[in-house]
């Protein structure tokens, strides 16, 4: 994924960001979370029972979305719950690397987001 040299500093930043998932009624589900880049994909790591989890293992499509005043960047794309500990244990890092530590946990997923569209404010672009 290519993001422009001002896009990409934003995102570097040390920002939280809102995680949009479908319930099963289709209604969207919203939730504070830190999230990790990489070359094509969104990571949010989270615990196996919870709501962005099971909305996230149905599949359908998801966003993260990182506002800091009138600087603001959309990832969207295709949606899955990986749980493999590889995986898991890479995701944990890019976190520790990007916000802190987390707590451990036994029950430790990661939402991927396979990111197919961009959006952001035009200051970014």
């Amino acid at each position: 994924m290519q993001l422009s040299p001002a896009l990409a500093a934003f995102v570097a930043e040390r920002h939280m960001a809102v995680l949009v998932t479908q319930r099963a009624d289709g209604s969207p589900h919203a939730v504070p979370v830190g999230f990790t880049l990489t070359d094509s994909a969104v990571r949010v790591i989270t615990f196996a029972p919870s709501v962005k989890a099971a909305n996230a293992r149905r599949g359908g499509r998801a966003s993260v979305t990182q506002v800091d005043g009138g600087r603001w960047v959309t990832f969207e794309g295709s949606v899955r719950v990986l749980d493999d500990p590889d995986t898991v244990a890479s995701a944990v890092a890019a976190y520790a690397q990007r916000y802190r530590q987390p707590k451990e946990r036994d029950d430790r997923v990661v939402i991927q987001i396979e990111v197919d569209r961009v959006m952001c404010n035009s200051g970014l672009r």
